[in-house]
């Protein structure tokens, strides 16, 4: 049946009204059909839009569907962290003070609301090695010269990333979205290391190459799957800060912060730009 459902749109990672991620979220997600939320997802042409709905697991608060405009996700960074504080803004509270805990597709995901912005606990990266033939595919696509890459695997934490460690930031700021030849049917993500006096430590950038080619503002799923990555490697023993969108106009930041028992939270800030109702 169409009704009036509670509805708000935000802006995740970016301290600054549309300098981050935006996000459709549908709060009264029940009773939707699967098509319903795609159609909706299509409609509203963000990265992602989420449909909060009843839990099915007795631990958590809810349950949350990830739409992007063309699939649904299992998981993904900005939408849970902007459908938290939605969900809160809406006069929610968590069972347990001090951290929601979300249902979806890669099970529950718990995001620590006692930090100085929403947190959530990465889920885990399963990490494998890149196939040659689909480094150099991806490398070509994106006009990457193969000796500026140090080292490259293939992440998933829920959705799965084709990633590249790049020498410098500014190598990554230098790859030419203009001149990128898509191939489907990979996410690519490049890191690179700031120079000395930088405000961040790390510049990211991911592009989707599911539909034609996108880059993403800012992807808290990725830097979740690259934040674990660098720790297998004997890395990301310490808080960092993370700059994405930079190359397209917005001013990203991802803060990643390790703990002493190895889970690794990924933060950021959440502006609330609309509240209303949409009929759907």
């Amino acid at each position: 049946m169409i009704r009036d459902r509670a509805f708000m749109q935000c802006d995740v990672f970016s301290t600054r009204p549309t300098g981050g991620n935006g996000l459709a979220v549908v709060l009264e997600g029940d009773g939707l059909s699967d098509a319903q939320m795609q159609a909706f997802a299509r409609w509203t042409n963000l990265a992602e839009t989420t449909f909060i709905c009843p839990p099915t697991d007795d631990n958590a608060d809810y349950l949350l569907r990830i739409f992007t405009a063309s699939r649904e996700l299992p998981f993904a960074g900005h939408p849970t962290l902007g459908s938290a504080t939605c969900w809160m803004a809406a006069g929610n509270s968590p069972k347990q003070s001090g951290v929601v805990r979300q249902q979806c597709g890669v099970g529950l995901v718990e995001i620590d609301l006692t930090g100085p912005t929403p947190a959530f606990v990465a889920p885990p990266t399963k990490i494998t090695p890149m196939p040659d033939a689909d480094a150099k595919a991806i490398l070509r696509g994106l006009a990457i010269p193969p000796e500026d890459v140090l080292r490259s695997a293939v992440l998933d934490n829920g959705p799965v990333w084709h990633v590249f460690e790049l020498a410098t930031a500014t190598q990554v700021r230098a790859v030419d979205a203009g001149a990128i030849t898509p191939v489907p049917p990979y996410s690519a993500g490049l890191i690179g290391a700031q120079t000395t006096g930088e405000d961040t430590d790390y510049e990211v950038r991911m592009f989707s190459m599911f539909a034609g080619l996108k880059e993403d503002p800012i992807t808290g799923s990725l830097n979740a799957a690259l934040a674990h990555w660098m720790q297998a490697q004997g890395r990301a023993t310490s808080p960092y800060t993370v700059a994405q969108g930079t190359c397209i106009g917005r001013t990203g930041r991802v803060s990643v912060i390790p703990s002493e028992s190895g889970a690794i939270r990924i933060g950021g800030y959440t502006n609330i730009l609309i509240k209303g109702h949409v009929t759907l």
